[in-house]
């Protein structure tokens, strides 16, 4: 599976809010850094915010696009990106997005991500 396709498969199951398939996804080590000027350290931190947010955004649509690899090598890859989010919290309309970068590495033969950093902005 190429970086590209991992992200794509990352994305895909964010946005169906496939909690156990994202975390399938995620080194038990990742370092989350959020827009909101949060972290989250470990899978287990990182499970609690993803679970919080798939909850609170009903019918959400999640996008990752204008991605940009910046390194790449059969072990680890780095990919900077624009982020788009929609979806109902308390049934009402909302929307956000950003840049993002994910890193990620192969553990033990499989890619995961090992950080992920959202912030406003573009790239």
């Amino acid at each position: 599976m190429s970086p590209t396709d991992f992200l794509r498969r990352y994305e895909a199951a964010t946005c169906a809010h496939d909690l156990e398939g994202t975390l399938s996804l995620i080194a038990d080590d990742a370092i989350y850094l959020f827009s909101d000027q949060t972290s989250h350290l470990g899978k287990k931190a990182i499970s609690k915010v993803l679970a919080s947010n798939f909850e609170t955004i009903k019918d959400e649509t999640y996008k990752l696009d204008n991605l940009h690899w910046v390194a790449a090598s059969d072990e680890m890859a780095v990919c900077v990106y624009q982020y788009h989010w929609s979806g109902l919290i308390d049934g009402r309309p909302a929307s956000g997005n950003g840049r993002g970068t994910s890193a990620i590495c192969k553990v033990r033969g499989v890619w995961q991500v090992v950080h992920e950093h959202l912030s406003s902005g573009r790239i």
